[in-house]
């Protein structure tokens, strides 16, 4: 039995041309026909799995994965700046419909808003921006029914205040894959979508890397994030920021250059106070302005801080 089978092998091979010229995701087999004259060749196509695919090649589950904590990179520290790649040009909208932003990334009502919100109905449907895997997929006190999906080049996207999740922990998303519908669970005053972008636990403002008008653009295939597009309080959530992108680490390193601002203590300020508005530690603050920790501040009193 193993030798007819061998030599029907043999004999198949020996019938068969390969019309492939190029690299393609597929082969193309013609079989040429002996036995029968007048019979036309029969084309067979074989699909290709590419083994080299990001897939395969790049294991995003292998650090910090945690499907219980929105952030399980809470105690991380950075070092800036950060450098993000991208395989893609562009980005799957969130939503089918036109974005329109409502709401954006920065200092809001006394208090850091992490993400940008996107206008919606509740029902709408919402999808990933780009390949990747689940992450997290439930309630959290805030963001409501949230999703995170972790891309393959580490960046995280959440997708917060859905009225249904329709995914779970450690399913593959394509780009554009729907992931849920639109709501307003969680802390919100109205239907919309809050997306937030981070990488490794530091919060990134959303348009630093995307061009959200109907153009899905990602800004560039290699970006350099410093600390200016990670503090909410460098931006106004009213307001779109003047874009400054970094694509080279050069132009990155030359930005981290520390800018002083002068603070004039007000009534009722404290060093935690101060620290909290303006995104700067108490011990920074101290060995700035050589005072400690337990000294008095006075109404009027000048304070240099280094941003």
């Amino acid at each position: 039995m193993k030798q007819i089978l061998a030599l029907y092998i043999f004999f198949l091979a020996s019938t068969l041309s390969h019309s492939q010229t190029e690299p393609e995701d597929y082969l193309k087999i013609i079989l040429n026909p002996t036995l029968k004259k007048g019979t036309k060749p029969q084309e067979v196509i074989i699909p290709l799995i590419n083994l080299d695919s990001k897939e395969n090649n790049i294991d995003i589950k292998s650090e910090f994965w945690d499907t219980v904590n929105f952030n399980p990179y809470r105690n991380k520290i950075a070092k800036f700046p950060i450098e993000i790649k991208f395989e893609d040009t562009t980005f799957a909208s969130p939503i089918k419909k036109e974005k329109v932003i409502t709401s954006r990334y920065g200092w809001r009502n006394g208090r850091p808003h992490k993400g940008i919100d996107i206008d919606l109905i509740t029902g709408d449907s919402v999808a990933s921006m780009l390949d990747g895997i689940v992450r997290f997929a439930r309630y959290s006190r805030g963001h409501g029914n949230v999703v995170v999906v972790r891309h393959y080049n580490g960046l995280e996207t959440a997708y917060a205040h859905l009225s249904k999740i329709y995914v779970k922990l450690n399913d593959t998303l394509s780009k554009g894959q729907f992931i849920g519908k639109g709501g307003n669970t969680g802390r919100s005053t109205g239907s919309h979508l809050h997306l937030v972008t981070s990488y490794k636990g530091h919060y990134i403002h959303p348009e630093y890397i995307f061009d959200f008008s109907n153009e899905n653009k990602i800004r560039a295939n290699q970006i350099w994030v410093t600390k200016e597009w990670t503090r909410a309080s460098f931006h106004n959530a009213r307001r779109q920021s003047k874009l400054k992108l970094y694509k080279t680490k050069e132009e990155a390193l030359a930005s981290l250059v520390k800018t002083k601002k002068v603070y004039i203590v007000k009534s009722g300020d404290t060093l935690s106070r101060i620290s909290k508005r303006n995104n700067v530690s108490i011990n920074a603050i101290c060995k700035t302005n050589s005072i400690h920790k337990t000294s008095t501040l006075r109404i009027g009193q000048k304070l240099v801080l280094e941003l």
